[in-house]
């Protein structure tokens, strides 16, 4: 269990309640109100026009773990949470009008891991599994090989245009996803420290790298968690007295960021967040926990307290767009995928949830004609959304038909719309009745298959939906390392 999860625990009272009733509107439509549902979407395909130009600014949502049954058990919870027909709700993502599906597997496997697709999605070469910005000829934990095989990200071609660029992400900044914007390495792990050989062969850790490296060092906007991985093994959190420094070279990172970025902002916690000046402010880099930040439905539990993911990316679109030549910004929702490991739909649904209104926040904030905006996953997980639950069936609650019910299995009992093929909610022997208890509640875990310490990821296609200048050219079955040449096209850039 991470410190973050930790944290959050005992003060239930900031737990929203779901809503204890849903609407029957669903139940009132007839056929000639899907008659003319279908009618509007049509004249709605019809009237989007492809913008066939290069666009000033590129965002880049990555719902870490978000494959189409969580964006599918998302949808329908985020509009129950809002007291609406979830089945029919319009999410922000589902408002992007250019889609494609997307192939996950990496270099070496079918079911990838957060390293190669991440490194697929921002650099345009599918790797193998725990490598990040190296190309598939460097083995895995191979220093040398890696230094030979680096391949720079679209952040890094975006900074030699003069751009300005910012990374957020949920999860550490150092991990895997948002380490690919800026890090180049053979071994995902190496976040704080590596192996004497390692060293010795010219690599670094990642946390140096965005500190001191050519891409790292430049981006405007550093948003996220990972603050021990920055800090000497002898130094004490801020907000964690028990909590040390992750570093065993004696590097306080932190400080080399702050002596290299003079005037620039250091924050930790909201009241840090609340006083950045996006009209003055040209350079923030800020680390909301030791480990991962919270996740979303612990967030108001935190004393120090966290922005949310929508926060941030106005905040980072309102400092970037000073940039005359334009930004690029890319933002993780990196703990759907954390949630979903430990078998918990509640959590890893809000988070799906807290990622749309960052999508939503980015659509308000800027021009439709000139930024690309895309969201996509990495890859999936082994989560299902299964059973003959009625429209208006509670997301996270046992299968019930019209009669409200529960449905009963070969063994007498009821099951969950959701669920998982493998992890943690597997139990060896009889299972229990998921109608004896409350499914809905922030820490039950959803039954699974096979009996797992944590849930794995899934290797089917994941979604890309985009809008904006290039975003047309999202179509089809796509591998998943296309997503950068789109990327790279809007930017008018060539790979290298």
């Amino acid at each position: 269990m991470t410190l973050a999860l930790r944290r959050c625990l005992v003060p239930l009272i900031c737990i929203a309640a779901l809503p204890a009733a849903l609407p029957a509107a669903a139940q009132e439509a007839d056929t000639a109100a899907y008659r003319a549902q279908g009618r509007a979407e049509l004249a709605r395909l019809k009237a989007a026009v492809p913008i066939d130009r290069p666009a000033r600014n590129v965002i880049v949502f990555i719902g870490d773990g978000m494959g189409v049954s969580t964006l599918t058990a998302a949808r329908i919870h985020q509009g129950q949470i809002a007291g609406k027909d979830g089945e029919s709700f319009v999410t922000a993502m589902d408002t992007l009008p250019h889609s494609a599906l997307v192939k996950t597997y990496s270099h070496d496997t079918q079911v990838a891991d957060s390293a190669p697709t991440a490194t697929a999605i921002l650099s345009g070469v599918k790797t193998r599994n725990g490598s990040i910005g190296v190309g598939p000829e460097a083995l895995v934990t191979d220093c040398a090989g890696a230094l030979r095989h680096v391949v720079p990200s679209f952040i890094a071609l975006a900074q030699q245009q003069g751009r300005a660029t910012g990374v957020i992400s949920t999860a550490r900044i150092t991990h895997a996803t948002p380490a690919a914007a800026y890090a180049h390495t053979p071994e995902r792990d190496w976040e704080a420290k590596l192996p004497a050989e390692a060293k010795a062969g010219g690599c670094k850790d990642i946390a140096a790298q965005l500190v001191e490296d050519k891409v790292g060092s430049k981006l405007d906007v550093v948003l996220g968690g990972g603050r021990r991985y920055f800090l000497p093994a002898t130094a004490v959190d801020p907000e964690y007295p028990e909590v040390k420094g992750a570093r065993d070279d004696g590097r306080d990172l932190i400080a080399e960021w702050q002596r290299r970025n003079r005037g620039a902002r250091y924050i930790t916690d909201t009241a840090g967040f609340a006083a950045l000046d996006p009209a003055r402010d040209r350079k923030v880099l800020g680390l909301f926990q030791p480990d991962h930040m919270q996740y979303e439905a612990d967030r108001n539990c935190d004393k120090a307290g966290e922005p949310s993911l929508a926060d941030m990316t106005r905040t980072s679109i309102a400092m970037l767009s000073r940039e005359r030549r334009g930004f690029v910004l890319l933002v993780e929702g990196g703990r759907i995928d954390h949630a979903h490991h430990a078998g918990n739909a509640r959590r890893a649904l809000e988070d799906a949830v807290a990622l749309d209104q960052a999508v939503a926040a980015a659509l308000e904030a800027t021009k439709g004609t000139d930024t690309l905006i895309v969201t996509t996953a990495d890859h999936s997980h082994a989560f299902a959304m299964a059973g003959y639950p009625a429209r208006g069936n509670p997301i996270l609650g046992v299968v019930a038909g019209d009669d409200k019910q529960p449905s009963r299995a070969r063994d007498g009992k009821g099951y969950t719309t959701l669920g998982y093929a493998n992890g943690p909610g597997a139990v060896e022997g009889e299972r229990a009745d998921p109608v004896a208890t409350d499914t809905t509640v922030l820490d039950y875990k959803q039954q699974a298959l096979v009996p797992l310490g944590g849930e794995t990821h899934a290797g089917e296609d994941v979604a890309v939906r985009a809008a904006g200048p290039k975003a047309h050219l999202f179509k089809g079955t796509i591998e998943q390392h296309s997503i950068y040449y789109v990327i790279t096209d809007a930017l008018g850039v060539s790979e290298k």
